[in-house]
């Protein structure tokens, strides 16, 4: 067979992408429903609680898949490895902060100052990776990060130190998607959200019991009712098929395609917030918005170009080498 009869034709791609845009869709207005259900069960529970839960039932719901379309519990166990746990560790903060910010803030602001994380991982990258960061991505990390002042208006009278919280959250998340990348390809999509939920697991669970036996009240057990229960479940199952949706989304379209539908989650979130909570978003928090959109869609768009143009220099080169 033919190099060119093994790549997919243009019918094949098109249809892909269309896959993978309404993957993206379906993740993007999944996602924040699981937000919501932390922040109504934050008025019952304590976050630390919250948190784990939905770490435990993620880790849970990924190993009672594995015995039915995955090659096996002991597979996924086999695959989790201390830089796994690492990254699931980033993953794990990230959420403690961020369903904290949803406890005291309207879940369309958090989710909103959230989006910062493209910035944040593309300055992260230049440092730690090396990355070449050319002056239109560091005008869009400015322009985002001018969004999020925006949003939590520091020195007005709607800013307070929970504020910071999703800026923490998303300053972990970033650090999450860092080993992400390093990780690509190093375990199966079961594996990953197993390991995920694993660490998770680990780490909340004993600052949970310690909380419990010291009775600290932030953090202290509480015995969830009736329905809360539910939503815990909930979360983790929304959790693992969010995540597994967005990685199969980015499976059939490319980065460019779906970086416009990955800030439908704001919208989502509106959405939720404004028939559950009653929460609206003020005209200059949409300001905010859409310049952390703008600066986050840049971003996004910008890598996905620089990264092929990077892989037509390789096939390039190979090619002249296999000439010679």
């Amino acid at each position: 067979m033919s190099a060119t009869s093994s790549q997919p034709s243009l019918a094949d791609q098109q249809s892909n992408a269309v896959k993978g845009m309404l993957t993206m869709v379906c993740a993007m207005s999944m996602l924040p429903i699981m937000d919501g259900f932390a922040k109504l069960l934050s008025a019952y529970l304590p976050v630390l609680e919250i948190s784990f839960g939905r770490f435990f039932f993620q880790t849970l719901l990924s190993a009672l898949a594995s015995l039915f379309v995955g090659a096996g519990l002991r597979h996924i166990i086999s695959e989790v490895s201390w830089m796994q746990m690492a990254r699931g560790l980033f993953l794990a903060v990230a959420s403690l902060f961020f369903f904290s910010a949803v406890k005291f803030l309207p879940l369309p602001d958090a989710i909103a100052t959230f989006f910062v994380q493209p910035m944040i991982l593309t300055v992260l990258s230049a440092v730690f990776l090396g990355e070449r960061v050319g002056p239109r991505r560091w005008a869009a990390v400015t322009l985002g990060l001018v969004g999020v002042l925006i949003v939590i208006r520091p020195g007005s009278s709607v800013f307070s130190a929970y504020s910071l919280l999703p800026l923490c959250a998303a300053t972990c998340f970033a650090c999450y998607l860092l080993l992400t990348r390093k990780l690509s390809g190093s375990a199966s999509l079961l594996g990953i959200q197993f390991s995920t939920g694993l660490a998770g697991t680990l780490v909340l669970g004993p600052l949970l019991l310690v909380s419990t036996a010291l009775d600290f009240e932030p953090g202290a057990f509480i015995m969830p009712q009736g329905t809360q229960w539910l939503m815990l479940l909930c979360m983790g199952a929304i959790s693992s098929l969010g995540h597994l949706l967005v990685v199969l989304a980015f499976n059939n379209a490319p980065a460019s395609l779906l970086a416009p539908i990955n800030y439908l989650e704001i919208v989502s979130a509106t959405v939720f917030s404004y028939f559950i909570f009653d929460e609206v978003p003020t005209g200059i928090t949409w300001l905010g918005i859409a310049l952390i959109t703008a600066g986050g869609i840049y971003i996004t768009q910008r890598e996905h170009k620089v990264a092929k143009q990077l892989k037509a220099a390789e096939m390039a080169q190979q090619t002249r080498a296999e000439r010679t």
